[in-house]
């Protein structure tokens, strides 16, 4: 499957180059929730924590979902995206059948009744943000790609390497990135 390069737009995802140099984003894929003029925020979709989420809630139903790291920004924050959208309605659509947010009370309610299941569901502590032009600037740098969501199975959570099946995915270069040694040094 040939992969397309798209500009960044809410619903979007944004890979990271093999050597960006910053801790927080190599080698990530973020869902983009929020793009306009006053700048870009989203939730990195491959850094799983060792947290459950009865442990961030403690009246949280029995649920097996990993617990993301979504990036450097209010890391003490959940957030949650989901395509349950007809059964929260106060959630963004971000694109057609992909939502974020809604009222986690009702979440919860939908987990103990089975309607929502670890397939339907992410959840994120903290988010990634990029202030007015700033995303814009770094893809120029070629940092970045952005290409359409459905390159991935965002609700995938067991052990898929998102990043390095879009990279090979994408051909040419981009699958000298997939196969590049985290440390070029120790190649």
């Amino acid at each position: 499957m040939r992969l397309k390069l798209e500009k960044p737009a809410k619903g979007k995802l944004l890979v990271a180059e093999p050597f960006l140099g910053d801790p927080s984003f190599d080698r990530t894929v973020i869902l983009l929730t929020e793009h306009n003029d006053e700048g870009t925020v989203g939730f990195v979709l491959n850094r799983p924590l060792r947290l459950t989420m009865h442990q961030i809630i403690k009246d949280f139903p029995s649920f097996d979902a990993p617990v993301y790291n979504g990036g450097p920004v209010q890391k003490e924050n959940l957030y949650f995206v989901h395509n349950k959208g007809d059964l929260l309605p106060t959630a963004i659509e971000l694109s057609p059948g992909l939502f974020w947010g809604g009222d986690i009370e009702k979440v919860k309610m939908l987990i103990t009744m089975g309607l929502i299941t670890e397939k339907d569901i992410k959840f994120f502590l903290g988010y990634s943000g990029w202030g007015k032009y700033q995303l814009e600037g770094e893809i120029d740098e070629k940092s970045w790609i952005v290409i359409n969501k459905d390159a991935i199975d965002l609700f995938q959570n067991e052990g898929a390497n998102p990043w390095r099946t879009i990279l090979t995915n994408l051909g040419g270069d981009y699958r000298l990135w997939a196969n590049a040694p985290a440390d070029p040094l120790l190649n």
